[in-house]
């Protein structure tokens, strides 16, 4: 939700924007992480675990983590102001 005076917008970003702002503000080593994590989980290499992360059908980048690495992205989402995690 942005602010603009009096007029307040509620944005609705597709999960797809989300995840691909969030690999934009992070740095390329914990971007790397989070891919891998996902690829490892599921049987592809990062290339395909951006793909499918950032793919128009794309769910909530949280639902492809588990654990720690899920926990972690979780912070770093709130820090930068993400509002699904």
């Amino acid at each position: 939700m942005l602010t603009f005076g009096h007029a307040v917008l509620d944005l609705v970003m597709t999960n797809k924007q989300l995840n691909t702002a969030f690999f934009t503000i992070i740095d390329e080593k914990t971007k790397m992480e989070i891919l891998g994590e996902i690829a490892k989980h599921y049987g592809i290499n990062k290339s395909e675990a951006l793909e499918e992360v950032t793919d128009e059908e794309a769910e909530n980048l949280l639902d492809y983590l588990t654990g720690r690495i899920r926990n972690a992205a979780s912070a770093i989402m709130k820090r930068h102001g993400f509002s699904n995690c």
